[in-house]
């Protein structure tokens, strides 16, 4: 049973990687949007280009992740193409993670052509091991919280709406554009319970010299980020079959 499982995990990802995300509106939403966003500083302060780049690569990450990820789930929710699937020797779990590594795999796509170009751009040399282990559990965090999100409504528009929320909460508030250490303390202890912060940690500890342990202790936090909100997907997931 495992391995239908996991077949059907892998099949599910790559169908909904072809179908739903590597179209013009999930890949300008995914990379394009925060190119821009970053350009936008970029062009008000150049000099400070490769302060912004661990930023460029946590919001592509972010949006690339969950750029279809409410049509993915509630879409086909609403089509019944998910009850269909349950016809086959898969359990509901397995679909599940199937829409989230499709999720995941369309960040890694962006996201690693976004990081090479920045870091091309910059010549900057990160620790490419640390890089790639933050950049993975990255896309995982996010993909799962997308899919959090999308099982708390019915239609794709609620989800959508849902998930714009956290997207631009974090991106004032977890050091993206604006170091954390300078906000009010208040401040700071939001943005040290969002992921994103830790993802912009992460980032920025890759580009530095002597910051191992940072990245390891960064890297777990967002490990738990993930069981943390792919647990409630499934079970909220399940009484969607109700």
């Amino acid at each position: 049973m495992w391995r239908d499982n996991l077949r059907a995990i892998y099949y599910i990802a790559l169908k909904d990687v072809r179908t739903y995300y590597l179209k013009p509106p999930a890949i300008s939403w995914g990379i394009i949007f925060p190119v821009t966003w970053i350009l936008a500083f970029y062009l008000r302060m150049p000099s400070d280009f490769k302060e912004l780049v661990p930023g460029l690569i946590a919001m592509t990450i972010l949006f690339s992740t969950t750029a279809a990820e409410a049509v993915v789930i509630n879409f086909e929710l609403r089509l019944g193409s998910l009850e269909r699937l349950l016809l086959a020797p898969v359990d509901v779990p397995a679909v599940l993670m199937g829409k989230i590594l499709g999720g995941t795999l369309f960040g890694l796509i962006m996201t690693t052509v976004v990081a090479i170009g920045s870091i091309f751009i910059v010549g900057a040399y990160p620790n490419i091991f640390y890089l790639a282990i933050i950049i993975i559990i990255s896309c995982l965090v996010f993909s799962s919280l997308g899919a959090l999100l999308c099982v708390l409504v019915k239609e794709v528009f609620e989800a959508q709406t849902l998930l714009n929320l956290p997207r631009f909460i974090m991106i004032f508030l977890c050091g993206v554009v604006y170091p954390t250490s300078k906000m009010p303390a208040w401040l700071q202890y939001i943005s040290y319970s969002l992921p994103l912060t830790y993802v912009v940690g992460g980032l920025r500890n890759c580009f530095s010299v002597e910051s191992n342990l940072s990245v390891v202790k960064d890297a777990l936090i967002l490990a738990g980020c993930v069981i943390l909100f792919i647990l409630p997907a499934i079970r909220l997931f399940y009484k969607k079959f109700e």
